[in-house]
């Protein structure tokens, strides 16, 4: 089976590693991003200098509509994914519960809990037996992340419960589903939050001592699209030099 794999938000940070772990694996990448078109290009540069196969698909997966056009284009250009990665996720600035807009929480939703369910369903519609799914959590799930980001925590919470629920429907089809949670890695997605330096700040409660690095997290997605996990589905492995 020729493996084509659709990696959501794959412009930077953990999107950007899986990326190149995949397709080193021999993987047809599309690299889909929603606004930093010149991340995308860069990645796809670097992926095809390596002997890789990648391509860029522009996408903000909180809109059906985009995630519709997103799949055809797909289907017209290589055929149907085979592996799905959904990665792509967005917070704000830290804050407490109470300060937390209506329009804050809902903007959050749309992206990392609906896009999520978008790309899921196109994706389980074209997928065969020995598919499989990764679905890119948080540690911040299981900590509700306090004082910071509980909207976010409570999004990610809704995708573990998918990936629960999903895993078992899909299961005598040979599909598999899974998550990875994160901890705390160094990628930008903390200087969006308000914090670029978080991770230092923070290294010294993680019992491994340090933070993580965007290409650990890559590497156990790959394991887990892979045949070698082919008797896991609904599982979560945490990424997060341990809780």
């Amino acid at each position: 089976m020729t493996k084509r794999v659709l990696i959501t938000g794959a412009g930077r940070g953990i999107g950007a590693a899986v990326a190149k772990e995949l397709a080193a694996s021999g993987y047809i990448v599309i690299i889909n991003y929603r606004e930093n078109r010149q991340a995308a290009e860069v990645l796809n540069k670097e992926i095809e200098a390596a002997g890789g196969e990648a391509y860029i698909l522009q996408a903000d997966i909180s809109v059906r509509a985009e995630v519709l056009r997103l799949f055809e284009d797909i289907d017209r250009q290589w055929g149907p994914v085979t592996h799905l990665v959904n990665n792509a996720g967005i917070l704000f600035t830290q804050c407490r519960f109470e300060d937390i807009s209506e329009d804050r929480f809902q903007k959050v939703l749309d992206t990392n809990v609906l896009g999520s369910f978008y790309c899921l369903q196109e994706a389980i519609k074209r997928m065969q037996s020995g598919s499989a799914i990764v679905n890119v959590s948080s540690l911040a799930a299981i900590t509700g992340s306090p004082n910071e980001y509980i909207d976010y925590a409570a999004s990610k919470g809704a995708l573990d419960s998918m990936t629960v629920g999903l895993a078992k429907e899909l299961a005598s089809k040979n599909i598999r589903v899974n998550g990875v949670r994160p901890g705390f890695i160094y990628t930008d997605m903390h200087a969006d939050g308000g914090e670029p330096g978080r991770v230092d700040r923070l290294a010294s409660q993680i019992p491994l001592q340090r933070g993580g690095q965007p290409e650990e997290v890559a590497k156990v997605i790959a394991w887990l699209l892979s045949d070698e996990a082919s008797y896991v589905t609904g599982s979560f492995i945490d990424v997060a030099g341990g809780r």
